[in-house]
């Protein structure tokens, strides 16, 4: 993955043939072109409960379009960090009563979610272009 400065405060990475905007608010000197970093990774965790769930859902021929997942966050305030976030994992009255317990399982098994929970080791150095 390479990360480029993008003028302004947008920042991009690329990665897999894919550029990932992001940008500040204004109020943080930004132009409010895109999501800020911190918002991709809150969204990083949603996104990646959902891929789970809605495999589980191909995989048993449930049709997952009415449901949503909503994220919620409760925050430090002396840090700004998160102390708990919540998915809540809105399921339409028709959805088989027997698979709820293990809809939570799967969206437990998010590789990003277990990341945050088992966190790796940064290394960060500088290098010559």
């Amino acid at each position: 993955m390479e990360i480029t400065f993008d003028g302004g405060k947008i920042i991009t990475a690329h990665t897999h043939g894919h550029r990932i905007i992001t940008d500040q608010p204004t109020d943080n000197g930004g132009g409010n072109s895109a999501p800020a970093p911190f918002d991709l990774f809150l969204a990083s965790i949603g996104t990646c409960a959902g891929i789970y769930v809605k495999s589980f859902c191909d995989n048993r021929q449930i049709p997952a379009e009415g449901i949503r997942i909503i994220q919620t966050h409760e925050w430090d305030k002396e840090t700004g960090l998160p102390v708990n976030i919540k998915l809540d994992i809105k399921l339409p009255p028709d959805f088989p009563e027997k698979y709820k317990a293990s809809l939570v399982h799967v969206a437990e098994l998010c590789k990003v979610k277990k990341s945050i929970a088992n966190p790796p080791k940064f290394e960060i150095v500088t290098s010559q272009l």
